[in-house]
């Protein structure tokens, strides 16, 4: 069954004011994916909580980093959203000793070294330094499969056309359901990260091109 018509959101770059409502839709997204219910731990109780301080410190260290996040909104209400790390920004959330320390409180420690190994392991797949990272995207469940996800992915290589110097845009996903979505898009897988039993595919977008002067 074809995908339905929806209306063209409106593309934005999020400061730390919409801090609430990016962890909101990145829990969401995120809540059933295999991968984070392995890392934390879905088959014991408090799994929601562990999860949700995961993007509660994620998001929080990376707005305080001032990093890049593209969201889309559609009537003001935050839909989707791309967190950015550029490849000048390298050291970014996950080296930060407070953002470890907040995990390790928040999660425990057999949850946060399952995440920096899972981390580390997704580093080690880079093709080359000089990429952009896209360590938590989403579009909020409630408007899935409206097209929503393809126009949040076009703004991304929008933005990061703009940087001479990039070679292409990294993601990664553990969910099936989204493989050819994302071969749909552009992105070639170049690796594979084992996260428990969990197969996590690691995908390159070479050389995103604007499809547009810039962004608004």
């Amino acid at each position: 069954m074809p995908e339905a018509t929806a209306a063209q959101a409106r593309v934005c770059m999020l400061d730390e004011g919409y801090s609430r409502e990016a962890r909101s839709l990145l829990y969401n997204a995120y809540r059933h994916e295999p991968t984070f219910a392995y890392i934390f731990e879905g088959q014991r109780a408090g799994y929601e909580r562990r999860l949700r301080v995961m993007v509660r410190e994620w998001v929080r260290q990376h707005f305080y980093l001032q990093l890049p996040a593209i969201g889309l909104l559609l009537d003001d209400r935050l839909i989707a959203l791309a967190l950015i790390v550029p490849p000048q920004r390298r050291l970014g959330v996950a080296d930060s000793w407070a953002w470890r320390l907040r995990m390790l409180l928040g999660t425990g420690q057999r949850c946060t070294r399952r995440y920096m190994e899972y981390q580390a392991a997704l580093m080690s797949c880079l093709p080359t330094d000089q990429v952009h990272m896209l360590p938590l995207l989403g579009v909020h469940p409630q408007f899935r499969g409206q097209h929503y996800g393809e126009q949040l992915l076009q703004a991304v290589h929008d933005w990061c056309a703009e940087d001479p110097n990039t070679q292409g845009v990294v993601l990664d996903s553990g969910n099936e359901h989204y493989l050819a979505f994302y071969q749909r898009q552009g992105y070639e897988e170049i690796g594979e990260v084992a996260v428990g039993p969990i197969r996590e595919r690691v995908f390159f977008h070479p050389n995103p091109v604007s499809s547009m002067p810039s962004i608004a």
